[in-house]
C-alpha cells in the first residue's frame, strides 16, 4: 500500500513540474503572442553571420508533453534572420511542411517564451550557414508530419543538425520526434558527438558526449547527462544539479525505507 501511494505521489509530483515548466495558458492560440524575447542579435547592429537553434513548448495540449524547436540563421551582413521549421498546419495547407520565414527568431511560440539551445557567430557560423539550406532541401519528410512518434517539427530540427554537428545540440527529451530515423536503425546523434539506435522512433538508445545517455520509450525520453550532472525526464525536461541531487536523494531514502519496514514486517515473531 506505502509502495503504491509513494509511486502515485512521485507521478502527481512529474506531472505537476511538468505542468509548471509548460506555463501553459488559456489564451486562445490565434491572438497569443509571437513577440521576440530578447534572445537574437538586432541585425542592424550584428554584421557577423550568426546561427541559433530554439525551442519553445508547443501549442495546447501538445505543450503539456513536447516543445517544438527551429533553425534560425542570418550570414554575414544579411538584414534579417531566416527561420526553418517543420509545421503540420502548413502541410495541410500546402503540401509541403518545412517553413522557411524572416519571423523574429527568438519570438514567442504562440505565447510560449523559446530557449535558446545554440548559437554560433563569426566564421564558423558563416560556414555553417553555407551548409545549412542543402541540409533543409535533404529533409525527406517534407510531405509527412505526424504528432508523434514522428516526423515532426523535432524530426526536422534533429535531421538538419546532424549535418552541422558544429553546433553541438543537446536536443531536449521533451523534443519528441527527434528520434525518428525513419526506416534507418542507426544514425549520428543530432549533436554529432555520439550514436543512436532507433526503431520508428518509438524504442531507441542514444549515446553521445553532448547528450549523455538516453532511452527512448515510445516516444518519450529518460536519461543522465553526466557532463552537466543532469537527469532527463518526459514532461518536464533536464532536472540539474542540485535539484536532480535532492531528487535522487529522495528516491533512494523512499527505497530503503520501504526495504527496512519490509524488512521489518517479514522479521516480526507471531505472539
Amino acid at each position: 500500500m506505502r509502495r503504491s501511494l509513494a509511486i502515485v505521489l512521485s507521478v502527481c509530483g512529474l506531472l505537476t513540474a511538468a505542468l509548471v515548466t509548460a506555463n501553459l495558458t488559456s489564451e486562445d492560440w490565434r491572438t497569443a503572442s509571437r513577440e521576440p524575447v530578447g534572445l537574437a542579435p538586432n541585425p542592424a547592429t550584428t554584421p557577423e553571420a550568426v546561427i541559433q537553434v530554439y525551442a519553445a513548448r508547443a501549442v495546447r495540449w501538445r505543450g503539456y508533453f513536447g516543445v517544438h524547436t527551429w533553425v534560425a540563421a542570418k550570414p554575414p551582413g544579411a538584414a534579417q534572420f531566416t527561420v526553418y521549421e517543420v509545421n503540420g498546419w502548413r502541410l495541410r495547407r500546402s503540401g509541403n511542411a518545412v517553413v522557411t520565414s524572416d519571423r523574429a527568431p527568438d519570438g514567442r511560440w504562440f505565447g510560449k517564451p523559446p530557449e535558446l539551445l545554440a548559437e554560433l557567430r563569426g566564421t564558423e557560423a558563416a560556414t555553417v550557414i553555407e551548409r545549412l539550406e542543402g541540409a533543409v532541401a535533404r529533409y525527406p519528410y517534407a510531405g509527412q508530419y505526424r504528432v508523434w512518434p514522428g516526423p515532426n517539427s523535432n524530426t526536422f530540427t534533429a535531421f538538419v543538425l546532424r549535418d552541422i554537428p558544429e553546433l553541438r545540440v543537446d536536443l531536449p527529451p521533451t523534443a519528441i520526434g527527434k528520434d525518428y530515423l525513419g526506416a534507418r536503425l542507426a544514425a549520428p546523434a543530432p549533436s554529432g558527438t555520439g550514436w543512436q539506435l532507433s526503431l520508428l522512433g518509438a524504442l531507441g538508445v542514444l549515446a553521445a558526449g553532448q547528450e549523455g545517455l538516453e532511452i527512448n520509450v515510445l516516444g518519450l525520453t529518460f536519461g543522465v547527462d553526466p557532463l552537466d550532472l543532469a537527469f532527463k525526464l518526459p514532461l518536464v525536461g533536464r532536472i540539474e544539479l542540485p535539484v536532480a541531487a535532492l531528487l535522487a536523494l529522495g528516491l533512494v531514502t523512499a527505497a530503503f525505507t520501504v526495504a527496512r519496514r519490509r524488512n521489518r514486517t517479514l522479521n516480526k515473531k507471531p505472539a
